[in-house]
């Protein structure tokens, strides 16, 4: 951890009006918006985490990973050394037995201690297969375990998209289904499920929607309701089916697609001992309620996975690792100049070691089956 000094000062602010003509507000545009804090705050540098982390939810893709794939191993072990990162959930073997087979040939192959690969539900057979998908679904769930998965991994079309056999969208605690998630806690395997992204994607794309300019970057990313379910819906219908099957371990991801609202995921955890959550995507959600997220960190300290959902990129993992173990204010959650989810900043939570060292690696280690060896990332990638 390196202590870099002010945050911005005086004579900074001035040198950088230097050269520049005051801008009328009818001129400036939101998107050329990039006010600079004049905060005087202590800021840390935190290259590498307090303990070796497992990133437990990350891809490996060419879509959101970087296409390591097609990349050479030794890069990617690489930019994990550099990172302290000991190893890595790719979600994305779940596409296809194709995808699956490669990554496990590419990377789990040569370095079978620093990659977990979890399959997936080809939700698009469910037409063809009717009355029986489930059943061949589970098996296929089983043949993607023999063959080197570690986990189930669902995508968020389920509950937003995916229809059954009569055209009607599916709720996630469809019943007919049951035969996937009881197969999972029969092979002692985790469900990593997303069902639902951010409250803002749900509601009027307004003035008063946080996530105004992503959502207008990004259009398919909006989901109003109608004709899509509500919000609520959506994340009530996953604690159902979390409630329903107590002996699947289940990991909600992005904080149990809930982050805006720790009191409800709070509850849920209090109700649900086979529920964990993760973290992925977003500190810029938990950042900004600090006191909230810090109590939600202390009590659920067996409960909450690390992970960045951002590709492995040194830059990305020092701003998580500053976020969880310092005390810094007002930072940014996002290492580009305008961030890319909403215009805020964000707060450290000065984590205790105790509390970190589960949710940076023994709280996945015991989820994926590992054995509890312990190690600081100052050290060996996987401890000693």
């Amino acid at each position: 951890m390196t202590l870099v000094g002010a945050s911005v000062c005086v004579q900074d602010l001035a040198g950088a009006a230097k050269g520049h003509e005051a801008v009328h507000a009818e001129d400036l545009l939101l998107r050329d918006y990039q006010p600079r804090s004049a905060l005087v705050t202590a800021q840390h540098t935190v290259s590498r985490p307090r303990f070796a982390a497992i990133d437990a939810h990350n891809h490996l893709g060419p879509v959101w990973g970087g296409g390591w794939a097609d990349r050479p191993l030794s890069e990617l072990l690489d930019a994990m050394d550099q990172a302290g990162v000991q190893a890595v959930v790719d979600l994305d073997g779940g596409w296809s037995e194709e995808i699956l087979d490669r990554h496990l040939d590419h990377f789990k192959e040569a370095a079978p201690e620093r990659f977990f690969h979890f399959g997936g539900v080809d939700w698009s057979r469910w037409a063809d297969e009717r009355n029986a998908f489930a059943d061949r679904a589970a098996r296929r769930l089983r043949e993607q375990v023999r063959r080197g998965a570690q986990g189930l991994k669902v995508w968020k079309g389920f509950g937003l998209q995916v229809r059954d056999p009569e055209g009607h969208l599916a709720t996630v605690d469809d019943p007919r289904l049951d035969a996937i998630w009881e197969t999972a806690a029969e092979l002692g395997i985790p469900v990593l499920i997303h069902v639902a992204d951010p409250v803002a994607f749900f509601a009027p794309l307004d003035r008063f929607n946080e996530r105004w300019e992503e959502l207008h970057a990004q259009p398919e990313w909006h989901f109003p309701s109608p004709p899509y379910p509500a919000f609520q819906a959506v994340v009530e219908a996953l604690a159902r089916l979390v409630l329903r099957h107590p002996q699947t371990s289940f990991i909600g991801a992005h904080v149990g697609c809930y982050a805006e609202n720790l009191a409800w995921v709070g509850e849920w955890l209090d109700r649900a001992p086979n529920l964990y959550v993760d973290i992925a995507a977003r500190i810029g959600e938990l950042g900004r309620q600090p006191y909230a997220a810090r109590r939600f960190f202390l009590r659920y300290a067996d409960r909450v996975l690390f992970g960045t959902d951002v590709g492995v990129d040194p830059a990305w993992y020092r701003i998580y690792y500053r976020f969880l173990e310092t005390a810094d204010e007002y930072f940014g959650y996002d290492p580009g100049p305008v961030p890319g989810q909403g215009r805020w900043s964000i707060y450290g939570l000065f984590l205790p070691d105790d509390v970190l060292e589960k949710v940076y690696r023994l709280n996945a280690l015991r989820l994926l089956g590992q054995p509890r060896a312990r190690g600081r990332a100052a050290g060996l990638p996987g401890g000693s």
